[in-house]
């Protein structure tokens, strides 16, 4: 039990880090929290962290029913979710160049950072369609046998504290990463994190649709 309990934790462990990427999203999480000192930062990133760990957990026991109740399929989860996160990495790619100096100072006002910690730091940002949909299929397979829907949820919690962990780490040292680049190294950082989040929000808007299309192209090939 102990070893199958771990495998299920590595597995989807590796499987989310991976859909999330906190490493490179620390960047994006920079540019967004530039007027933000490193101690307000951290908080900023604890509570970035603590929201997500509640969208995993949410995500992980009262996903799949959530969708069911309201009539929304996977299909529609991605390319809904993925246009949110590509509209939002376009924006970055487009926006103009930070300055700390300028907002540094200033009332927190309803676009300040601290204001947006769930949306869209959270989601779609950090916890965005494709975790989402990555976390109810891990569990879709789960069944309502007592000693298997415990080892499962135990998996779920441990998985979702280990990912809230590792997010926390990445935006709260999110400025320690840029020191180490330079000025000039993290523009490009940014840059390229922005662009791969761009990639990443048009996959799963591609993913959606062809999840969705195929059965249709299915149902009208002639036998």
């Amino acid at each position: 039990m102990i070893s199958s309990l771990t495998s299920d934790i590595l597995f989807g462990f590796t499987g989310l880090i991976s859909i999330i990427n906190p490493f490179a999203i620390a960047f994006v999480f920079l540019d967004r929290t530039d007027s933000l000192s490193d101690l307000e930062r951290a908080a900023l990133a604890k509570r970035v962290s603590i929201n997500s760990l509640c969208v995993l957990l949410v995500v992980f026991f009262l996903g799949t029913p959530i969708l069911h109740f309201f009539g929304i399929s996977i299909e529609a989860l991605r390319i809904g979710g993925g246009l949110a996160v590509a509209v939002s990495a376009w924006n970055m790619l487009n926006a103009p160049e930070t300055r700390a100096a300028e907002t540094a100072g200033k009332p927190i006002d309803p676009d300040h950072p601290m204001s947006r910690a769930f949306f869209p730091l959270t989601v779609p940002l950090t916890t965005g369609p494709g975790t989402i949909a990555t976390a109810i299929a891990l569990n879709a397979n789960r069944t309502h046998k007592l000693s298997e829907f415990v080892t499962s949820s135990i998996a779920s919690v441990a998985i979702s504290l280990l990912v809230a962990v590792v997010i926390y780490f990445s935006y709260s040292r999110a400025a320690y990463f840029a020191h180490y680049l330079g000025k000039e190294g993290t523009k490009v950082a940014l840059r390229v994190s922005a662009f791969l989040l761009l990639c990443i929000g048009v996959q799963i808007i591609l993913t959606g649709l062809s999840e969705f299309l195929t059965p249709l192209a299915g149902a009208r090939a002639p036998n």
